[in-house]
């Protein structure tokens, strides 16, 4: 007989975490991904801001997996999966090809949401993935350098404006650090324009920062950034982005337009167009962020070789971070080598353990929940990195990232600030400042066709 087969469809965390798991499985393993690289999301910002390298946080899955017999790593866009046939269909550019499955496991994570207004993607970048950051690289470093070349005020000051959207943890860590780029990193290094005066503004439709953190927390790190000179637009939802700046609307009514070429959207998350696929499949509910309503043991109603992971499945009480992809992963795992092994698994039922939450604010500011506990503070930042260390896979990347680390935020300086011609995708929407909203969707429609096949 042949050997069980199982794909494995994305390296993500959940993807990555479930093929290490089975290492010792009886099986042939299949990871089909769009990337050829593991991306450690949570650090994202701080490749888009000049303290670390995209290859410190994103190692090739081929290499983390080389000594692992038993897997197989393509790099493919999924387009269709026939449950009924049980095949995975797929294509790398113009070669389509399709891989057959014993146990499947969509782990295919998630993308920006921006609420049904997809439009502002052309000038609002999100925050998920390696061209998303090296886009806002060159856009913010982009925006003081054609600020040191104006020499018209309006422009300078729309120029130096940055708005980030979204108050959770990415919003403040972006913001946060786009606020010392400013104040410290390069302070000193123009001859025409003070880049200490920029403005670094945050909008949300909440009360305070980091609404799942509680409102003590949440208020805390509203002070933080307030001295850090952040500007916060509490209970205001954005309305309008274009090209030269931001429409916001306040609860109580009242609008108001931000003038700014730099802006970054880390507000909202959708699932995967695969969990919608999927749903109609199988007949499985999908919420309205596209993630799809799994069993108990985590696989589809009817369909017990189907299992739906991380960011993808919408299980009560999971939250959308890493833990809950890792911890679904193993569950998963287990589950999958105790069937190959003709035994019952230990657990029949997905239990999510609440590790707690963090975010950095700014250097050697941060904000940690983790059951009854809150920290703030040094200790708090110290902790943010020991296990953000701890989860970055690979020892020579934790090297990396360590080694950048002690520079950046000993020193101040950011050694990542090199943007490329394959990045002018961001450096023409500062560019073609004058061009007009109708110039900047032709370039928009392309990027945003892109991101929607990805």
């Amino acid at each position: 007989m042949s050997r069980h087969r199982i794909v494995i469809i994305g390296s993500g965390f959940a993807g990555l975490s479930a093929a290490r798991r089975l290492k010792n499985a009886d099986a042939d393993i299949t990871i089909l991904a769009r990337t050829s690289h593991h991306l450690f999301q949570p650090l994202l910002y701080q490749v888009a801001t000049g303290i670390l390298s995209e290859g410190d946080i994103a190692p090739t899955t081929r290499e983390i997996l080389r000594g692992q017999k038993n897997v197989t790593v393509l790099q493919a866009l999924v387009e269709e999966i026939d449950v009924e046939a049980r095949v995975v269909k797929w294509r790398n550019h113009n070669k389509h090809e399709q891989t057959d499955y014993d146990t499947l496991i969509v782990a295919a994570g998630a993308g920006q949401s921006y609420f049904g207004n997809d439009h502002f993607a052309v000038f609002a970048p999100g925050m998920k993935t390696i061209d998303d950051a090296l886009e806002l690289r060159a856009r913010i470093f982009g925006a003081f350098e054609l600020a040191e070349i104006e020499t018209d005020p309006a422009a300078i000051e729309k120029l130096l404006t940055f708005v980030v959207v979204g108050a959770g943890p990415t919003g403040v860590e972006m913001a946060g650090q786009i606020r010392e780029l400013a104040s410290h990193t390069l302070k000193g290094e123009f001859r025409n324009i003070d880049p200490t005066k920029a403005r670094v503004i945050l909008v949300d439709g909440a009360e305070h920062p980091l609404p799942p953190f509680g409102e003590a927390l949440g208020l805390k790190t509203e002070e933080a950034l307030a001295k850090l000179g952040v500007e916060m637009k509490m209970n205001a939802f954005v309305t309008g982005v274009d090209s030269e700046g931001v429409t916001i609307k306040y609860k109580s009514g009242e609008e108001e337009r931000i003038e700014s070429v730099c802006k970054v959207w880390a507000a909202g998350v959708a699932a995967s167009p695969l969990g919608r696929a999927l749903g109609e499949a199988t007949g499985a509910e999908v919420d309205r962020a596209g993630r799809v309503t799994v069993n108990k043991d985590l696989t589809l109603p009817g369909h017990p070789e189907i299992f739906v992971l991380g960011d993808m499945m919408a299980f009560p009480g999971v939250p959308g971070v890493a833990q809950g992809a890792i911890q679904s992963a193993r569950f998963a795992a287990d589950t999958i080598a105790a069937r190959l092994a003709g035994r019952s698994p230990k657990a029949t039922e997905f239990v999510y353990n609440d590790k707690g939450s963090m975010a950095t604010i700014a250097r050697y500011k941060a904000v940690v929940k983790m059951g009854n506990t809150k920290l703030t503070g040094f200790v708090a930042w110290v902790a943010w990195c020991f296990l953000h260390l701890l989860y970055i896979v690979g020892f020579k990347s934790q090297v990396g990232t360590l080694v950048s680390w002690f520079f950046s935020f000993l020193s101040g300086a950011r050694p990542q600030r090199t943007t490329t011609n394959q990045q002018m995708v961001g450096r023409l929407a500062l560019e073609q400042l004058g061009a007009g909203a109708s110039g900047k969707l032709v370039v928009g429609e392309d990027v945003a066709e892109e991101r929607e096949e990805d």
